[in-house]
C-alpha cells in the first residue's frame, strides 16, 4: 500500500501515465465528462470532496505548464480565479482563459475528467502535463 501521496489507485494511474502535452481535467460535481473520457468519480456528496483538497493532492504528484480555465470563473468564482491564477504565477505556469462552452469541448481530449464534490460555480481546470527534468 502506498504510503503517501495519491491514494486513488484510478487517480494515480492516470497521473503516473501522463506524457508532456497530455491533460487532465478536474472539475466541480456538475462539469459532464465526454463519451469516450475516462470519468474518475470522487464526488461523495455536496462539497466532499472540495475541488481544491483534489487539486493540491494532484499537483503534488506532477508537473504541469499549462492550466486552463473558465473566464466565467473571473465574475462568477473571483475567489477559485484568484487562487489558481495565483497557484499559476508562482510555479511559473501559462494560464489560458476560454469560455466555459471551450473548456468543455478541450476536456474531451483529456486522460481521464477527475469530478469532485464542489458546488461552487466555473471550479474547473485542464491541466497540461510538463517533463519534470
Amino acid at each position: 500500500m502506498k504510503k503517501i501521496g495519491c491514494l486513488n489507485s484510478e487517480l494515480s494511474y492516470v497521473i503516473s501515465k501522463l506524457g508532456h502535452f497530455d491533460t487532465l481535467t478536474i472539475g466541480d460535481c456538475g462539469l459532464p465528462v465526454p463519451k469516450g473520457v475516462q470519468r474518475i468519480d470522487l464526488a461523495v456528496t455536496y462539497h466532499v470532496p472540495p475541488f481544491w483538497d483534489v487539486f493540491d493532492v494532484v499537483d503534488a504528484e506532477a508537473k504541469f505548464q499549462k492550466v486552463t480555465i473558465a473566464s466565467e470563473s473571473i465574475e462568477q468564482n473571483p475567489d477559485f480565479y484568484q487562487r489558481i491564477t495565483a497557484w499559476a504565477q508562482k510555479n511559473k505556469i501559462e494560464v489560458s482563459i476560454v469560455p466555459h462552452d471551450e473548456l468543455k469541448k478541450l476536456s474531451a481530449s483529456s486522460a481521464a475528467v477527475v469530478r469532485t464534490g464542489e458546488c461552487h460555480p466555473y471550479c474547473n481546470v485542464i491541466l497540461e502535463s510538463n517533463v519534470s527534468f
